[in-house]
């Protein structure tokens, strides 16, 4: 019976063969570039390289059926030694899909040490890379919302080159699709409001009042930036996502190959959307909520039509389109950020994970800075 030690040992050796003609050092490589065999050829092609004067390394890797990254590690290493000492280095023949992988290295062989700078700058410095890297982004949105308002220009001149098809359903994955989520949430807001209020107003004797505040409240500002916030959550994070896999897989390079922008190809239904079916959602969250305090009140014993004509007396139609002013505005946001973070997405397998984290952390905070810029308005105009 073979030892296998003595067999992996043999492979290793039929792995790689080490070839010294005219000016170069060349190096075959046969069979599996595994984890399991590449040790003991890494240890072989290195011993050999240090004795070698030749200033140019070719790898022949024609013939190598399968390679991980134990052996994509071994083929940029070589590199990595070839730059030290001043030699010339190639790969030929890898295999399509090796050679995806090993371009991801850097080609002049010299890993990235922004990370250790990184740690050697001080707190200002630390500071001031914060800032402008905020800036940059920052800039990056006003941009694409650039881009976006001019592919807008586009379709209004030209409707029947839009993708209106695409357009519906994305709507109704956005939209129609949310509705459970939108419901439950805007109902058990309105059921924790009305029981949290009761108990102090009723010491007052104006438990009747908790109409009021649930009431105003969801349709001023709950509605709205709950359901914008459900929105990131939810479909933003799937725009960037998808979006993003796109960008990782070089669909987006393809499409812009053929001649196709990719924001009013990809962005601008995505942005009509999520901004066409925010008030819906939220009108629909708002009746929700509203029907959860109702349902408080009346089980405390009010009867139904002094709860109906304290509803209609505290609200008027200037309290509705209060909200529904800011769901225009916020749907733009999740949309737009999402597909932002979508197109920025970098290469790797956590980048797409990554882009729609930032989509819902950048949405959902401009989500909320817009709402205090709209509290500051309403209250100077006296809305």
């Amino acid at each position: 019976m073979a030892d296998p030690d003595q067999t992996q040992k043999s492979n290793s050796s039929e792995l790689c063969e080490i070839k010294e003609e005219g000016d170069a050092f060349h190096v075959e490589l046969h069979g599996d570039l595994s984890a399991k065999t590449v040790g003991d050829a890494w240890e072989k092609a290195f011993s050999a390289l240090e004795k070698s004067d030749k200033k140019k390394v070719l790898v022949d890797a024609k013939g190598v059926d399968y390679c991980d990254g134990s052996g994509v590690a071994f083929l940029f290493a070589l590199r990595m030694a070839c730059v030290k000492n001043d030699k010339e280095y190639a790969v030929e023949g890898l295999k399509e899909q090796f050679q995806t992988l090993f371009d991801q290295f850097p080609k002049d062989g010299k890993l990235d040490e922004d990370t250790s700078k990184r740690h050697s700058l001080n707190f200002v410095e630390r500071i001031g890379e914060g800032t402008y890297m905020v800036l940059k982004d920052w800039r990056a949105q006003i941009v694409f919302i650039g881009e976006m308002l001019y592919a807008t220009r586009f379709v209004i001149r030209h409707p029947r080159k839009f993708r209106w098809n695409d357009t519906l359903v994305i709507a109704e994955k956005a939209g129609i699709n949310a509705l459970p989520i939108v419901a439950m949430i805007g109902f058990l807001m309105g059921l924790i409001m009305a029981f949290q209020a009761v108990a102090p107003l009723k010491q007052f004797g104006v438990e009747i009042f908790v109409v009021n505040l649930v009431s105003l409240a969801m349709l001023r500002e709950l509605g709205p930036i709950m359901t914008a916030i459900m929105l990131a959550g939810r479909s933003g994070s799937a725009f960037a996502a998808e979006i993003g896999t796109m960008k990782v897989n070089e669909e987006i390079n393809a499409l812009v190959t053929m001649g196709i922008e990719p924001v009013p190809f990809l962005a601008l239904p995505r942005m009509l959307a999520a901004t066409c079916m925010m008030p819906v959602l939220t009108m629909y969250a708002n009746l929700v909520g509203i029907a959860g305090g109702m349902l408080v009140m009346l089980s405390l014993g009010h009867p139904w039509a002094e709860l109906y004509t304290q509803l209609t007396r505290s609200v008027g139609l200037h309290d509705v389109f209060a909200g529904l002013i800011k769901t225009f505005v916020f749907g733009t946001i999740v949309a737009s950020i999402g597909v932002l973070r979508g197109l920025q997405t970098a290469s790797g397998a956590t980048a797409v994970g990554e882009s729609a984290t930032r989509a819902v952390v950048s949405g959902i905070f401009l989500i909320v800075f817009t709402d205090a810029l709209f509290s500051i308005v309403f209250y100077v105009l006296d809305i």
